[in-house]
């Protein structure tokens, strides 16, 4: 039965402290990226146990490029579609905090409201780029430190990431004390992000007791490494945070060039979900069937 519309199937533990138990149980936990309702029950049939909300993947859904554009209320509609059609635990990129402490602490807030399990918050400066591009600008450890804390202030469950964009300027030396400094304000986990060597990735958990996050990200300054390479590192969390989203995006791209080209589709009809595949991962008679269910309790 979906778990969307029937009450006594939503888990009643907060989906926090459901993420949490899933980060303490030791191994790594595999957060593939699902940018909406339909991708995230794809990736839980396939046994995911948490899904990951990129902002990136949210931005372009939306048509816009990863440079701090879109708002709190953006991202909690996506929130709403992963975690309630998935009842999975959800960690949600929050981009900066959408401001200082104070918006920060209303991040927090809204985003458990639609939903989410966790939050990252980086250490850029708007307009934030993407963690794999240059000339990212970053704040004062101080002044992120403070986010953080006002992060674990405003939550009541959520689990609390904070992310370092330092490596790239600062050094790993540089990005390790950030990441200390943010331990003690309050962050639940550590994520450096853009490492670009084994050998950092390595060297940074050896310095930092702390559950850590790993990036795999395509075509981005990170070599390529599996999960379980990353958890031999060291990690615990490892996000594959735009996979989906480009798989899905390359596909449109062939179909309305076939579109275009051929008039028409056909060349790719074997390419495509069928509808008793589409219905099958929506739940669609599970739907009718309460429906149904319902309309038959309320007849005289």
């Amino acid at each position: 039965m979906s778990i969307y519309l029937v009450g006594n199937t939503l888990p009643a533990e907060p989906a926090g402290e459901r993420f949490a138990k899933l980060v303490r149980r030791g191994g790594i936990l595999r957060l593939p990226g699902a940018h909406n309702g339909l991708a995230a029950l794809q990736a839980k049939r396939h046994g995911f146990e948490a899904l990951y909300l990129s902002g990136a993947a949210v931005s372009a859904s939306m048509g816009l490029p990863d440079l701090g554009i879109i708002t709190v209320e953006d991202v909690c509609f996506f929130i709403r579609q992963v975690s309630r059609a998935s009842a999975l635990p959800v960690l949600v990129d929050g981009d900066t905090g959408y401001g200082e402490a104070l918006n920060v602490m209303h991040m927090v807030r809204a985003f458990e409201d639609a939903g989410a399990a966790a939050v990252h918050i980086e250490d850029q400066l708007l307009p934030k780029k993407c963690g794999h591009l240059n000339d990212k600008k970053l704040a004062a450890p101080e002044d992120m430190a403070a986010k953080i804390a006002a992060a674990a202030r405003a939550r009541r469950h959520l689990f609390i990431i904070a992310r370092t964009d330092a490596a790239a300027s600062e050094g790993l030396d540089g990005a390790v004390a950030r990441a200390q400094r943010y331990l003690d304000a309050g962050a639940d986990a550590i994520f450096p992000e853009a490492l670009t060597t084994a050998d950092m990735f390595r060297e940074f958990a050896r310095r930092v007791n702390a559950p850590l996050l790993a990036n795999m990200t395509e075509f981005g300054r990170t070599p390529y490494f599996t999960a379980a390479e990353f958890e031999a590192m060291g990690y615990r969390l490892v996000i594959w945070p735009v996979s989906a989203l480009r798989m899905a995006a390359k596909a449109q791209e062939q179909l309305y060039a076939a579109i275009r080209r051929e008039d028409g589709p056909r060349s790719l009809i074997g390419q495509m979900q069928t509808r008793q595949e589409l219905y099958e991962t929506i739940s669609y008679s599970e739907y009718e069937a309460l429906d149904a269910s319902i309309i038959k309790t309320i007849l005289p």
